[in-house]
């Protein structure tokens, strides 16, 4: 626990404390000559080796410091300030053998000089540390009764007895709080919480209503009653706390912001709207504070588009509460930001490009507003918008993979290759911590790679892949596919392609991939079970059914062949090979 208003002290104060506390047999008024030289001489020697020790102290080297004041104590064995330095520097250590020597330290400064708060402040922070609770409470019990003046620290005492567990002791320390400093916020609202603990509504409810008494015009006390009252699963309590409130302060715009919001934690949305659209209709009201509403709202859309569910009332009803706080706040970003999530999650893909886009243009914004639009864009296949605006979030997060790979993802869509290489490769390098990242950019380099004809670096790219992620269904597919495409390793294209199926038992697309491969490797019978149900999920492309004919063709069944190619032409009539092989009924590899 960190001490409140601990100040360090300088090193001047430091320095004149080391000299007024000499040890006795330095003060004695009748020495020898010869007695007082050495004296002074061993005086300087340890002032010099306090200052030193403090110059390394202010430099954070606390190895030497600790090493000069240690020095300093070896000829002022009784200086209280020393012992205090040497526990302070100790004390900075997470090590439990330094920790008790620190707490060993400052007991001998607090038996040298027992009036000095700072030493009782350092004491209970050590054993704070070392959680010995009772030994910090002790001390700041004694530093009460020593020094004057201190009765600030009542709320430290109360919270080492909440560490302690001893409620009963920290209610009776803030009621001395109180009592040395009047009703408070700290006081009041920690009373309430440990009484709702313990299970006495009652007196809680009483501590907080002595607060809002005492400060009757402070709208925050009303608020943290509130919000004390909801975490302690008394959230009715509090919206009748804040209704009563807010009917004799009708212009507390936060205070009805907050009983809004736990109107709908809730579930109470009919009282929580009207207030809302009131609310957001007034200027005064922060629109950090709306942000968070609208915030909530789409959070909860989202979550039910994610579930396949809608409520196209809320939706509604959060989109005409976006709208008016745009009107008010057209040139704030964060505004079009969280215009963007909410259209986004409402699955208006234009309307939240557009709002992404203002808010990138109204002023600087995080990279997940750039990562959200990238995102949005490749999802609505504006390829041409990828690539412009990763180039743009590149110049402002230049080692952001996840930018890379949605550059190369739309290169790869526009055919542009060698860019697509480029960046799939920076992203990998970039995403060694993000092994879901690299493991989709390996992905994607094996299919441009394969594009280009570099199949080996192709091979290796999939293979990468895989390593991350052994049943990623898109480089199964895709790697089987084109090894069968290409005559080679057939017999790892099978493997990889039953696996994929095996995984994924009613895609047509993956059904199809098997299907090839097993015709390629002239297990036509095969390949025509495998075929036909893909067939049959009714979701069979033009590919699919060309493929059929050319399992059937294989086996015999030329006619047969030639109807499958005629459902596939239906599908794809500007193939000129299809064309051939319906006129000449026959394959052409």
């Amino acid at each position: 626990m960190k001490i409140t208003g601990f100040n360090r002290v300088t090193v001047y104060a430091l320095i004149v404390a080391f000299s007024i506390a000499l040890p006795a047999s330095a003060q004695r008024k009748k020495k020898s000559s010869d007695d007082t030289q050495a004296s002074g001489i061993k005086l300087r020697e340890a002032e010099f080796y306090f200052t030193e020790g403090e110059k390394f102290y202010i430099l954070e080297d606390y190895a030497k410091a600790l090493l000069y004041y240690q020095r300093t104590l070896e000829i002022t064995p009784d200086n209280a300030t020393v012992h205090y330095k040497v526990a302070d520097v100790l004390a900075h250590s997470n090590k439990q053998d330094d920790l008790l020597k620190a707490s060993l330290s400052i007991e001998n400064a607090l038996k040298l000089e027992r009036k000095n708060k700072y030493f009782y402040l350092l004491a209970a922070n050590i054993y704070n540390s070392m959680t010995s609770y009772e030994k910090a409470a002790a001390t700041y019990e004694t530093m009460l009764k020593e020094v004057k003046g201190t009765e600030e620290y009542l709320f430290e005492l109360a919270t080492v007895y909440q560490y302690a567990g001893k409620k009963d002791e920290a209610i009776k320390t803030y009621n001395r709080a109180e009592a040395a400093l009047g009703i408070n916020e700290v006081s009041s609202i920690q009373k309430l919480r440990l009484y709702l603990e313990q299970g006495k509504r009652k007196e809680g409810l009483a501590e907080g209503e002595k607060l809002i008494q005492a400060f009757p015009g402070d709208e925050r006390y009303a608020m943290g009653f509130a919000e004390a009252l909801s975490q302690q699963g008394m959230r009715n309590e509090g919206i009748a706390l804040l209704e009563k409130y807010v009917a004799e302060n009708a212009d507390a715009g936060p205070a009805n912001m907050l009983l809004a919001g736990l109107y709908r934690d809730a579930g109470q949305e009919s009282k929580a709207r009207p207030l809302l659209l009131k609310l957001f209709d007034d200027p005064s009201i922060e629109v950090g504070s709306k942000l968070i509403i609208l915030g909530s709202y789409s959070n909860e859309l989202n979550q039910a588009r994610a579930k396949g569910q809608k409520d196209p009332e809320k939706e509604a009803f959060a989109l005409e509460l976006f709208q008016k706080l745009q009107a008010s706040n057209a040139s704030d970003p964060n505004v079009h930001i969280i215009g963007g999530d909410l259209y986004l999650s409402t699955g208006k893909s234009r309307e939240s490009q557009a709002e992404y886009l203002k808010a990138i243009e109204s002023g600087d914004v995080n990279f997940e507003v750039w990562e959200n639009l990238l995102y949005l864009e490749t999802q609505m296949a504006k390829y041409d918008d990828v690539i412009a605006h990763a180039e743009k979030a590149l110049e402002l997060f230049p080692n952001q993979a996840v930018i890379y790979y949605f550059n190369g993802f739309a290169h790869l869509q526009k055919r542009n290759y060698d860019e697509a290489i480029f960046g799939f490769e920076q992203a990998r390098k970039l995403s060694s911590k993000n092994p879901k990242l690299a493991g989709d950019a390996n992905a994607m380099l094996g299919d441009a790679y394969n594009a280009m004809k570099m199949y080996d670096k192709s091979n290796q790219a999939y293979e990468q892949a895989l390593a991350i992620d052994p049943n990623n269904s898109n480089v199964l597919n895709n790697y089987s596919y084109f090894l069968a495409l290409r005559k080679s390793d057939l017999e790892k294209a099978e493997k990889m392609s039953a696996l994929l199926i095996k995984n994924n038992p009613d895609n047509p697309a993956y059904l199809d991939t098997y299907a090839w491969v097993l015709y390629s490797r002239q297990k036509y019978k095969e390949a025509r079970k495998i075929i036909e149900r893909a067939i049959v999920t009714g979701n069979a492309n033009a590919t699919h059914f060309e493929h059929y004919g050319d399992i059937l063709f294989q086996l015999g069944d030329v006619t047969g062949a030639v109807q499958q190619w005629e459902k596939a032409r239906g599908l794809n009539a500007n193939s000129e090979i299809l064309n051939k092989k319906i006129a000449n009924r026959k394959i052409y590899e």
